[in-house]
């Protein structure tokens, strides 16, 4: 796949570089990242927004995968549904069972802002994802630059629309910094390179639920039947405007370009509703989020920096951005597919 170019920013389209099996390939991981030297084991819990959906499933695998590599006690827990205050309680019973670590993917900044200061003032060390904003965490561990990710979604989606047309856009949660930031840099790039293209109202919050997303986008469908084009926030989204177009036969009329996984939106894409999704690996972000906890544990934090190659897949140079705090790091780990090379990919 071709790199693009946005905003002077050299943009990779990673090659399809995931087991077949499905697990991590770790083989290039140092043995210096993931041990404190003396074979000490950490306990160290991955917090999601939600259980139970296909996103945070793989990243279950990645999770429980590390264990078994290292020798380390690693585990993944989420609320049944996305909510920040079972989330919160989520936080509050690992700080009593007194872990090591905790790798947090906040459904909602704010909310988790003060169990995560009470969790790094009892001493242990906060890894956090999806969360640019969050000020209580040691480090930030981002797949990619967030603004630069939801550009080059706004390419697909303009190319599609034709430069023309008006669309809406969807986010977890309005609180959600990364989700948010994506959209932003998507609004940015239309504005400088498809001034005939706007948003029909505010963003949408679908709670990372397909349901909510599929009655959302309806309802805004009805609000505004010259609607063209969807931009997803979050993976959900891929489902539930798939639904839509395909129910109400709307493939060449109605445009998506999102988050998703071929495991969830793979039928849509196959049948033409939808015609391009990305995406990261889950399961690699939850192996990198426990390799950076092992490393601050085990006293490395003067090598958690720009330029740390973790040796995983998008995780090899990691860079802070510009005028960002220095504990904020970024990979180059996202993936664009359409329904021509879908078949590279098992999740």
């Amino acid at each position: 796949m071709a790199a693009g170019l946005l905003g002077g920013t050299a943009i990779m389209r990673a090659r399809p570089a995931f087991a077949a099996d499905g697990i991590v390939n770790a083989s290039k991981v140092s043995k210096d990242i993931t041990s404190d030297g003396a074979g000490k084991s950490y306990s160290i819990a991955t917090v999601v927004k939600v259980d139970g959906i296909a996103w945070f499933d793989r990243m279950r695998g990645g999770v429980k995968q590390f264990a078994t590599d290292t020798g380390h006690d690693t585990w993944m827990v989420g609320p049944s549904q996305a909510d920040a205050a079972q989330q919160v309680q989520l936080v509050e019973n690992l700080i009593a069972q007194g872990v090591d670590a905790i790798c947090i993917v906040p459904f909602s900044v704010e909310a988790v802002e003060p169990v995560l200061q009470k969790a790094r003032d009892r001493g242990i060390v906060v890894i956090a994802h999806e969360a640019s904003n969050l000020k209580n965490a040691d480090y930030i561990l981002e797949a990619f630059d967030n603004r630069a990710y939801g550009a080059e979604l706004m390419k697909h989606l303009g190319q599609q629309m034709g430069g023309k047309g008006k669309y809406v856009a969807t986010v977890g949660s309005l609180t959600s910094q990364s989700q948010n930031e994506w959209i932003d840099g998507a609004v940015a790039y239309q504005k400088e390179n498809f001034p005939d293209m706007s948003q029909a109202t505010n963003r949408l919050e679908t709670y990372d639920d397909a349901a909510t997303d599929y009655n959302k986008l309806a309802e805004t469908l009805t609000a505004y039947p010259d609607l063209k084009g969807i931009l997803g926030g979050p993976m959900p989204t891929s489902a539930g405007a798939g639904r839509l177009i395909a129910e109400k036969k709307l493939a060449g009329k109605i445009f998506f370009a999102g988050t998703g996984l071929v495991s969830v939106a793979g039928e849509y894409l196959k049948n033409g509703d939808i015609a391009y999704i990305q995406f990261w690996d889950p399961a690699v972000a939850g192996y990198a989020m426990n390799a950076l906890a092992v490393m601050a544990l085990s006293g490395k934090k003067d090598q958690i920096k720009a330029g740390l190659d973790l040796g995983l897949e998008g995780y090899t140079s990691l860079k802070t951005p510009a005028n960002a705090a220095a504990n904020i790091l970024y990979g180059q780990g996202w993936v664009g597919v359409t329904k021509d090379d879908m078949a590279n990919y098992n999740f």
